[in-house]
């Protein structure tokens, strides 16, 4: 049995927590005469689901490279990112469709013990936001899930206030709560798109990675025999990157030669840069505009513009 990563362990404490918070809400919801934490109650309920489909989205997406899936499962994880922001979109949609029918129908002030209650669920989901978010992994997934541990802490803010609002001001202010839902249900909703863009653009190969192609020349720029990294594109896969290069190098040079020339990048580029997982090189010949370019020398602001980004 292997060892589960630590994003494995991220994956299965957020399911346990979300287990945990949903079935203290749902009682303190009802036994406190609260709808607006009934409402948050249903929200949680939303995140156990989401919640184990990250802990198998994390399990599949590490998986390797195989002869159907050259490029590994990676993609798996924005794929899941997207069932996670639909998970989101319901909540929200529930939380909207229940409020507003409290709103229409009059109800008790709920009990002030359901405050204390909120308090401690307020500090647990943001501490669970802050141990995600300090996790140094650029997964989309795990973000996401981060983000979803945040969406519920401001779902329950808005309970906090809305409730404090209703004991405070007495019955004629008992749908404060609910008021308080629709505002957390429209945070809830932006926070969904916020995911699900980074998300699209993992899936369609958006290119926004140009840190990682200036340190991929700078790299290059180590290797003796490689004049310069004329074309670089990259591909994300989960957290890992797929590279595809043109490389410059002496048109002079044999074949032999030149295919030991791009492994040498290849190991330089993956021993350096740990989140590249592959390098595709194709060899081309200096361009005669490109033959008095000095090879080494540049700074690494300058190399930012060193050849034409495709």
């Amino acid at each position: 049995m292997t060892k589960p990563t630590s994003l494995e362990t991220l994956a299965r404490y957020s399911l346990a927590i979300n287990i945990a918070v949903t079935i203290v809400k749902w009682s303190a919801g009802v036994m406190g005469n609260s709808f607006a934490l009934i409402a948050d109650a249903i929200e949680s309920t939303t995140d156990i689901f989401s919640s184990g489909i990250v802990l198998l989205g994390v399990r599949y997406a590490k998986k390797p490279p195989d002869k159907n899936h050259p490029y590994g499962h990676g993609k798996a994880e924005a794929l899941i990112t997207f069932l996670t922001v639909g998970f989101l979109v319901a909540s929200a949609t529930v939380i909207v469709v229940e409020a507003i029918k409290n709103i229409q129908h009059p109800h008790p002030s709920p009990k002030p013990f359901v405050l204390i209650i909120l308090a401690v669920i307020i500090a647990i989901k943001e501490l669970t936001y802050r141990l995600f978010r300090s996790a140094d992994t650029s997964s989309t997934l795990v973000n996401a899930e981060a983000w979803h541990h945040r969406s519920d802490a401001i779902t329950s803010i808005a309970a906090f206030l809305g409730i404090s609002i209703a004991i405070a001001c007495g019955p004629r202010f008992a749908a404060a709560d609910d008021w308080a839902a629709l505002l957390a249900a429209g945070v809830i909703l932006y926070n969904s798109y916020l995911l699900f863009r980074p998300a699209l653009g993992e899936v369609m190969d958006e290119h926004h990675y140009d840190d990682l192609v200036n340190d991929i020349r700078v790299v290059a720029r180590q290797v003796d025999g490689i004049h310069r990294i004329e074309t670089c594109h990259v591909r994300k896969a989960g957290t890992y990157f797929y590279i595809d290069l043109h490389a410059e190098v002496d048109g002079q040079l044999s074949v032999e030669t030149g295919h030991k020339l791009a492994h040498q990048l290849k190991d330089a580029l993956r021993s350096s840069i740990s989140s590249i997982r592959d390098v595709l090189i194709h060899i081309e010949p200096i361009k005669s505009e490109n033959r008095d370019t000095p090879i080494t020398g540049q700074s690494s602001e300058n190399l930012k513009h060193d050849g034409d980004f495709q």
